[in-house]
């Protein structure tokens, strides 16, 4: 039996509650700023009310203010999943308590820092940051569904460590040394799902799909990872239960029927975090200002449409 931390009260950082606490390990789960209400619901009655279940009453709930006492503690790992808005605050807070403490990155994104694209795990001093990836839906794993993802590490003996603790029969990993190359596909097939959301028809679909495909293939490749790390389950897999559902690709539907982001938004997705319209305001003008439209057609249609709020055409043949 282990300590685990998860910092994030949303639907994935709860629903990561479920392998760990049938894997019979002491779990406290604490909320983001933004999360205080959430956290005093569940102290209430337990009911995660985006998960649509109850979770474990042997969980110990905790508000923000915790958080600085709770990360001086001994934990065997602290999870992280806040959204990408919140990897700014976590970050800030593991970095200044200097912990030592191996961290597992559920949050999915990148940022910019001095005119460089870095992968989150490289906002953490921590040396030892696993992240995940792959075809993870927060209801599904709550509901015990079979879930295969991916965890990787530089070192990648630390990324297993961590797996073997929360491996269940429904809940199982690869592993990947190719840390740039996984996180990159888990961030950016957000873009690509909207892209493939946006076609009116199975033929036109079918083709956005093969081409995204290859072009995340050359930006990985571009960035360091692999391009072999797309036809797993951080880059097809993930990518297809994006397109399947989810805010990304309906938000690609909008899109694909002439609305602006921002007319889509407000019209129709007003309390929704589009992830994928969120990493394009975060790294978009760094994609704009270096990446070449003959080289990124995909992507840099996609990006040009949401931070300049223009129709979204793509010209892909």
């Amino acid at each position: 039996m282990s300590k685990i931390l998860i910092i994030g009260a949303g639907a994935m950082g709860s629903a990561f509650t479920f392998p760990c606490i049938d894997n019979k390990h002491d779990v406290t789960l604490i909320g983001s700023p933004l999360e205080n209400d959430q956290i005093e619901s569940l102290n209430k009655d337990n009911f995660h009310k985006n998960l649509n279940c109850k979770l474990s009453d042997k969980i110990v709930f905790l508000n923000s203010k915790n958080l600085s006492d709770e990360i001086k503690k001994k934990y065997d790992v602290i999870v992280l999943g806040v959204n990408s808005k919140g990897v700014n605050w976590v970050s800030s807070e593991l970095n200044s308590s200097n912990s030592k403490t191996p961290l597992l990155l559920l949050t999915k994104g990148l940022s910019v820092k001095k005119d460089k694209l870095e992968i989150l795990t490289n906002l953490f001093k921590n040396p030892n940051v696993s992240a995940v990836a792959g075809p993870c839906l927060a209801k599904d794993l709550s509901k015990r569904n079979k879930t295969g993802v991916v965890f990787t590490n530089k070192n990648i003996t630390s990324a297993e460590a961590i797996g073997k603790l929360v491996k269940t029969s429904y809940y199982f990993m690869d592993y990947s040394d190719d840390i740039v190359g996984v996180e990159m596909c888990a961030a950016i097939k957000n873009f690509y799902s909207m892209v493939i959301g946006s076609a009116k028809d199975l033929n036109t679909a079918a083709i956005l799909m093969q081409k995204s495909v290859i072009e995340m293939g050359k930006f990985i490749k571009l960035f360091g990872g692999s391009e072999q790390t797309v036809y797993g389950l951080a880059g097809l897999g993930d990518l297809y239960v994006s397109i399947a559902g989810g805010r990304n690709r309906k938000m690609g539907q909008y899109l694909g029927d002439g609305h602006s982001y921002s007319e889509a938004k407000k019209k129709f997705m007003p309390n929704d975090t589009v992830e994928g319209a969120e990493l394009a305001f975060e790294i978009g003008p760094k994609i704009l200002k270096d990446l070449s439209k003959k080289d990124f057609p995909i992507m840099y249609s996609l990006v040009e449409s949401i931070c300049k709020d223009k129709k979204f055409v793509i010209n892909f043949l």
